[in-house]
């Protein structure tokens, strides 16, 4: 801890912070083009592990709480809404296989914010910090990672299949 602050005060910036980060990073890459997002990239792109999404579903039972995670997109002009399928044409769903990459960059982004933290937070608000961040982010990571697979996994069978 650099800044010696008191409890409420740290809390406060802590809040602060937080929205901060989250709303920042969310309108900062509503501004970057889709066509950057390439959900095909080596870190983007589902590992075999994930097995089409079903990995999510079996390890955290993610159907049954993923509609209740908040989409945030809305809030920002050129935002692309997650929740649900607006159609199945494939300019669409390439559209929304990138949108869910660039939502998990950045939640993935915000978590790499957590050592700013420790500047004005003493270890143990660190360790809350960390906490929260991973409460708030991991569960849309999951969310968006799952959609991504699961949708690769439905493009491919459609055009198997024709």
């Amino acid at each position: 801890m650099l800044i010696e602050l008191s409890i409420s005060a740290v809390t406060a910036l802590n809040v602060g912070a937080w929205l901060v980060i989250q709303f920042g990073l969310a309108w900062g890459c509503t501004q970057v083009a889709a066509e950057r997002f390439n959900h095909l990239s080596q870190l983007a792109r589902p590992k075999a592990w994930e097995r089409g999404g079903r990995f999510y579903e079996q390890a955290f039972g993610i159907k049954r709480w993923k509609d209740r995670l908040p989409d945030a997109a809305r809030l920002f002009r050129g935002g692309f809404a997650k929740a649900k399928l607006q159609t199945a044409t494939p300019e669409y769903l390439e559209r929304f296989l990138r949108e869910t990459w660039r939502g998990e960059v950045v939640h993935w982004l915000a978590l790499l914010a957590l050592p700013a933290f420790a500047i004005w937070n003493p270890w143990w608000g660190v360790l809350i910090n960390a906490a929260v961040a991973v409460a708030v982010n991991l569960p849309c990571i999951l969310a968006l990672r799952y959609n991504r697979a699961r949708f690769l996994r439905l493009s491919a069978r459609r055009n198997r299949f024709g």
